[in-house]
């Protein structure tokens, strides 16, 4: 763990191992084999050859010679004949083989490309399916940093329906939280004035137009914040009571709520892509200070809904935002009580975004 998904080039990426999108010859060729080959040196070919090639949905390992990586697993993705000939199963085998390789290996970080989804045809959206998925059931079972390697966003494929439901939902959250603060901002001016500018009179028909919802949010917003303002101003507040009665830590909060649900820690560092050793020094230090990405990513793992994880982010520091698009993703799959973190993390590599828990 974890488990990430980000644009580069695979032959410079520093882990113990990388995949090489091979022929059944290991003798190199174009796209990713050959990229591969032209970093590693003439050093790779000369071991290549020595191994009588490999078969579809298998793997052998070579070192990685001048490249920056101490192996190189060469594995053989099936070719596209339409989805009748054994294509997923063979594809699911290559990666397989390869995660099962690294291990042997002792590798603790391997880097994938995106198996099969180039020359060999295999529509990309199901080559991504099937990385993603095979590669969460090895994660299960064993403790690996796996990398899949987009060469460019031309070859990444989120379903289309999701992507466009996901816009539209972002779209609706960013526009409602702009009439939210423009009501807040007027919502003491009962009438516009023959003195107030043009514009701002236009603006303020449209707060009357506004839905009636958003106009009571906005006014609980400003009543909140005038009760704040009124506990600073207060000579009761006393500052030194507070800071004795501080609240749970980030920490506290997570172990306690894994107790609570009933999980082992690594089910529940494993459900949030998080690293153990990361997990480790939460659980060592009660005032450790996590990135947002981590608590989003926790309160996945724990199945939060939208306001227990607005309460877990206060723990931090944090708060949801509309005008966040990763907040507003993670919010539209929590909202719809999806969990799937590497679902998530494909949404939010979709959009250019920072994924959670890597």
């Amino acid at each position: 763990m974890p488990f990430r998904i980000i644009e580069g080039d695979i032959t410079r990426l520093t882990v113990d191992a990388i995949v090489n999108a091979a022929n059944s010859s290991l003798l190199g060729g174009g796209g990713v084999d050959g990229a591969i080959h032209r970093a590693a040196g003439p050093r790779l070919l000369e071991e290549c050859r020595t191994l009588n090639g490999c078969r579809t949905g298998e793997a052998k390992v070579t070192r990685g010679y001048d490249l920056p990586c101490k192996y190189v697993i060469h594995t053989v993705g099936p070719i596209w004949h339409g989805g009748g000939h054994q294509e997923e199963a063979l594809l699911r085998s290559a990666y397989r083989h390869s995660l099962e390789a690294a291990k042997e290996k002792c590798c603790e970080s391997v880097a994938f490309p995106l198996i099969s989804a180039g020359v060999y045809g295999y529509p990309k959206d199901q080559a991504l399916a099937v990385a993603v998925d095979t590669i969460r059931t090895f994660l299960v079972e064993h403790e690996m940093d796996v990398t899949l390697v987009i060469f460019s966003k031309d070859s990444f494929r989120l379903d289309s329906g999701l992507y466009a439901e996901i816009s539209n939902y972002v779209e609706a959250r960013v526009a409602e939280d702009l009439e939210i603060n423009f009501c807040a901002s007027i919502s003491q001016e009962s009438a516009p004035s023959e003195e107030m500018p043009a514009p701002k009179r236009r603006l303020f028909a449209r707060k009357n137009r506004m839905p009636q919802a958003n106009r009571e949010v906005a006014t609980m917003a400003m009543a909140a914040e005038e009760m704040c303002d009124r506990a600073i101003d207060s000579k009761d507040d006393d500052l030194a009571l507070r800071l004795r009665n501080l609240d749970e830590s980030f920490s506290q909060a997570l172990l306690r709520m894994i107790d609570e649900k009933g999980m082992k820690d690594s089910e529940c560092y494993k459900h949030a892509n998080i690293d153990r050793k990361l997990f480790s020094k939460i659980r060592s230090d009660v005032n450790y200070r996590p990135s947002k990405q981590t608590v989003l990513a926790f309160a996945v793992a724990l199945e939060l809904n939208l306001a227990e994880t607005e309460e877990f982010l206060r723990k931090a520091g944090y708060a949801l935002s509309h005008s966040n698009k990763t907040d507003v993703i993670v919010e539209y799959f929590i909202d719809r009580g999806n969990y799937d973190i590497y679902t998530i993390n494909e949404a939010l590599f979709a959009f250019d975004q920072k994924l959670l828990g890597t």
